[in-house]
């Protein structure tokens, strides 16, 4: 007959997290430091949304410029870090979910490989979303509204990559809010029920939100990313009843 292992104390449970934490850093460091021999390629492959923004109007832009001495560190750092997140982010998952296994009963087991990968595959939609549609589309309008005033173009590369790193991985992290409130809601710490009344509300938090994370409050960013923000609210509800309902029916 097998042994249920004994539970682990507090400081057990501070060195598995320690290590988690570790291993993260570690994944992340790795991944940088990949990026880091691939430089020139990455810096390349995040000037495309720019370079699709300005396909019809090359010449108005000639070029991004850097205007301090340190300037180009800061651009070697955002590109780093975009590129050695998103490589790391499986690898952080996985350590996440090898440190809260042991709290989760069968079940919850379970369902913990489809939750992760859940995870990835939302963040890499918001990331793909907006790198490949949501970037271009702001800085089409941001260039538009330049010419329309008469003003010369000259971005900072600084500015740029920072803008792209933000909204690239801010509206990754942003599209993982269905998944917690569908693990929320299966652990029957809020119902659909009271969601839904709470619609109008969360509408508006969606609003708030898109509205920090697309740059200058441009209102046509705003809308293309409260959208599909809200449509992954209305599919979280509907995920959400089948869970409420399975669980009803399992405790009859």
């Amino acid at each position: 007959m097998q042994q249920t292992p004994p539970p682990m104390g507090l400081l057990q449970h501070l060195e598995a997290f320690r290590s988690t934490l570790v291993g993260c850093a570690l994944a992340l460091l790795i991944t940088c430091g990949g990026v880091a021999c691939f430089l020139p390629e990455m810096a390349s492959l995040l000037m495309w949304p720019l370079h699709q923004a300005m396909i019809d109007e090359p010449h108005l832009l000639q070029g991004l410029v850097t205007t301090s001495p340190m300037g180009v560190f800061s651009v070697l750092l955002q590109v780093c870090l975009l590129g050695g997140f998103a490589l790391a982010l499986p690898f952080i998952f996985f350590l996440l979910g090898r440190f809260i296994a042991p709290a989760l009963t069968l079940r919850e087991k379970q369902a913990l490989i489809p939750a992760a990968l859940s995870a990835l595959a939302l963040f890499l939609m918001g990331a793909l979303f907006s790198y490949l549609w949501l970037l271009p589309t702001s800085l089409k309008v941001a260039i538009e509204l330049n010419r329309m005033f008469g003003f010369e173009l000259i971005w900072s590369a600084p500015h740029y990559y920072g803008l792209v790193v933000w909204m690239t991985l801010g509206i990754g992290l942003c599209f993982e809010f269905p998944l917690v409130l569908i693990v929320l809601i299966a652990l029957g710490v809020v119902h659909t029920a009271t969601l839904a009344v709470y619609r109008r509300h969360i509408i508006v938090g969606i609003l708030i939100l898109s509205a920090f994370i697309t740059p200058g409050g441009d209102p046509l960013s705003l809308i293309l990313l409260a959208i599909p923000l809200y449509g992954l609210f209305e599919l979280s509800l509907i995920i959400g009843r089948r869970f409420e309902t399975e669980i009803s029916l399992s405790q009859n």
